[in-house]
């Protein structure tokens, strides 16, 4: 008798319900499952109800019928939330619940009054939901319905059957839980279908971090781990995750020019596209005047470039921009660079990770400069976690052949330069900048210590940033110290920039 190969059952496809909040649902891969209960779980002030408003507004928009209970918030509190954020609750029926033992005459029963009171609870929400008849149910919170409870079976036996209704009725819900106690947290956990967690980090200094996470939800796919979101006064705005190896893309490796005939020898004829190059200096040696050449060599091609700015303000670039030749201001107003200034005491690592991919996948950013690396580990004390996130982006980057120029600060000015902290192993190419002295003047010299993309110049070379704009000048045989990062130039004057043109 012939063997026949097993029988494989097709999955069932799930019908889902959108959120409202279009990254919400891609980490949800479509949306919350329909017909299904879903538990959104957070302390007070992580943004529950703003999240829950977002998705019966959805409803209403998608022509779904929708009904908010609340347990904690009375009707015109949560019209006031929405209109916080300019929404209006038109079409959306809220039921808000009394206190049931304001209507209870204790002496009257021979209960107690709790389980009078659960169960009285759970039958107006029931009646309410026979009258109205939802597609999309929000019942805010079910710490209320606990807080009525005797004991923990009576709550537990009411949620089981209110989740036993709710299935019979293909109704998807949304129970809101605040977590003021957490003895009923694993009976919700096991009552519902989806658990989402939300939580809020205050920082010692600046804006508190929101984030999220799904902890589960049965039979459905969705994308695992903390993802960063904000409340703005219009908008929810979440911040998935980013993982790299989905967005690997083909590209023919081409190199960048600079504009700059000698700095483009040095680098080896330029910068390969889908690499990372990190410029290591100390402050004030011209590291984001060196970047800023590279963006204005790729408007004047035709592209598109980003530039992330945590140290500087426009303003103050757009003067530098301007003793260099380079208006930058015009570029930006005439949307060929994308510049953002990045707070770290207002951003999380993930929205600033996500203002990076809307250039590169909207905009088709060619190059990426973010200056400055060590502002970016200062958003949050947890440098690991930022590496690791930060070598996330750049493995992004390189997939999406895109030429990324990281600015890396050292320690010190002129002597006992010291790297803040080592992240040269992200990068592709290492360019290192340095002041050296020379005929009683404090001059900058620039030399490549690293491509792994081809061959470069083992040689030093001086450059200037004014007032000519940006010169690099030929090959300097005559250093001492090079390796004590203070290189000091003993040869003769000749090669060296006067400041009237560009050599190489």
């Amino acid at each position: 008798m012939d063997l026949k190969e097993p029988l494989v059952p097709k999955p069932i496809p799930i019908e889902k319900v959108q959120t409202g909040i279009p990254e919400f649902d891609l980490i949800l891969r479509g949306g919350l499952p329909r017909g299904r209960i879903h538990l959104l779980e957070g302390a007070p002030g992580t943004g529950k109800t703003t999240i829950a408003l977002q998705l019966l507004i959805q409803a209403r928009n998608d022509g779904r019928k929708g009904l908010y209970i609340t347990l904690s918030e009375n009707a015109k509190e949560l019209e006031a939330t929405a209109a916080s954020h300019g929404w209006s609750l038109d079409g959306l029926p809220v039921f808000d619940i009394v206190p049931i033992e304001a209507q209870l005459d204790r002496q009257q029963s021979v209960l107690y009054p709790s389980e009078v009171e659960l169960g009285e609870t759970v039958r107006l929400i029931i009646d309410r939901i026979e009258r109205e008849n939802p597609e999309v149910l929000v019942i805010d919170t079910v710490s209320e319905l606990r807080l009525l409870a005797q004991d923990q079976l009576g709550y537990r036996r009411q949620i089981l059957a209110l989740k036993q209704y709710l299935q019979g009725r293909r109704c998807t819900s949304l129970v809101l839980d605040d977590l003021t106690h957490q003895n009923g947290d694993t009976d919700l956990h096991s009552l519902a279908h989806s658990v989402i967690v939300l939580e809020q980090i205050e920082r010692t200094y600046g804006a508190a971090r929101r984030r999220l996470r799904i902890a589960k939800m049965r039979g459905a796919e969705y994308q695992s781990g903390w993802h960063d979101f904000a409340i703005t006064k219009t908008d929810v705005l979440v911040f998935p995750s980013l993982i790299a190896e989905e967005h690997k893309s083909d590209f023919e490796p081409r190199t960048m020019e600079s504009g700059l005939p000698a700095l483009d020898e040095l680098m080896g004829g330029g910068l390969t596209q889908g690499t990372t190059t990190m410029l290591v200096g100390p402050s004030g040696v011209g590291k984001s005047s060196l970047a800023l050449q590279y963006v204005t060599a790729a408007v004047e091609r035709g592209e598109h470039a980003a530039y992330f700015s945590f140290d500087e303000t426009f303003k103050t670039l757009g003067l530098r921009s301007l003793a260099l030749g380079i208006d930058i201001e015009e570029a930006v107003h005439r949307e060929r660079v994308g510049w953002h200034r990045a707070n770290p005491s207002r951003l999380s690592p993930g929205q600033f990770v996500w203002q990076v991919r809307r250039e590169v996948e909207d905009r088709k950013a060619g190059i990426v400069v973010i200056d400055s690396l060590n502002s970016y580990l200062s958003t949050m004390p947890e440098e690991q976690a930022l590496s690791l996130q930060m070598h996330e982006l750049l493995t992004y980057l390189n997939n999406k052949g895109v030429v990324t120029i990281l600015i890396l600060a050292q320690q010190g000015v002129i002597s006992d330069v010291q790297n803040p902290v080592d992240l040269s192993f992200m990068s592709d190419t290492v360019v290192l900048l340095r002041f050296f002295e020379t005929g009683g003047e404090v001059r900058k010299a620039i030399s490549v210590v690293k491509k792994r993309t081809g061959v470069h110049e083992l040689s030093i070379r001086e450059f200037r940033l004014f007032p000519n704009g940006m010169q690099v000048g030929p090959q300097l045989m005559d250093f001492r110290g090079v390796l004590t990062g203070v290189p000091e130039y003993r040869g003769s004057a000749d090669p060296l920039l006067n400041g009237s043109s560009e050599t190489g």
